[in-house]
This record gives structure tokens, C-alpha cells and sequence, in this order.
């Protein structure tokens, strides 16, 4: 349902996300390149009918295992519904981050049914 399974991860680092749709209500409000810290998912059985808004360019942090296509943060239908998922937000700064915070608020619009 989700569109990936969790494999691991590296340590906390800063990295660089790439915005891929600026269309989009969790994302159109993000520079092209967004550098943060957190924790970054590598991911395994990749669903090759996501819709990915960011990826992350592994060359920016150590531990990526997903290759040039890394995606971040995602949405797609499944079942008649809508899903949003971001692997965004594990430090707690990231609370009080404005635009972590327009980018979740952005994915809760989506799932709601409010147009991307």
C-alpha cells in the first residue's frame, strides 16, 4: 500500500533532497534543492507506479543503497484511495522546521482528496 519497504538506513546526515514536482500540494512550496539533516531510508521493492516528488542525490551523504533513483517522498493511488508518504522527519527540529511542516501539512491536504 505504501509503495516501498523499509530496508535501513545510515546515520543521521545532512543531505541534498531534489524536488521533482513542484505541482504538488507537499511540494510546490520547496526550493529545487533542498538541503536538511535527518535520518535517510534506504528503501527495497521500490513500486515502479510511485509518483516521486523528491529524491535524494546520494553523492550528498554517505549510506545511500537506491542509486539514482532514490525517492524520498511520494504519492500514488492504491485501492481507490490516496496515499502520501514522506521518509522525512526523524529529527525533532524538523517539528519546528516551517517548511518540513507546509510540506506534511501539503501530503495530509492530498490524502484528504484535495486536488495536488
Amino acid at each position: 500500500m505504501i509503495g516501498a519497504w523499509f530496508d535501513n538506513h545510515p546515520k543521521q546526515q545532512a543531505a541534498k533532497l531534489i524536488v521533482k514536482d513542484k505541482s504538488h500540494l507537499a511540494t510546490k512550496h520547496l526550493p529545487d534543492v533542498w538541503e536538511r539533516k535527518d535520518e535517510w531510508y534506504n528503501f527495497k521493492n521500490i513500486n515502479p507506479g510511485i509518483k516521486a516528488l523528491i529524491t535524494i542525490d546520494e553523492k550528498s551523504y554517505e549510506g545511500g543503497k537506491n542509486g539514482d533513483f532514490h525517492p524520498m517522498a511520494w504519492y500514488h493511488n492504491f485501492e481507490g484511495g490516496r496515499v502520501f508518504y514522506t521518509g522525512l522527519g526523524h529529527t525533532n527540529e524538523s517539528y519546528s522546521e516551517p517548511l518540513f511542516l507546509q510540506h506534511l501539512l501539503g501530503g495530509i491536504q492530498y490524502a484528504m482528496g484535495n486536488k495536488k
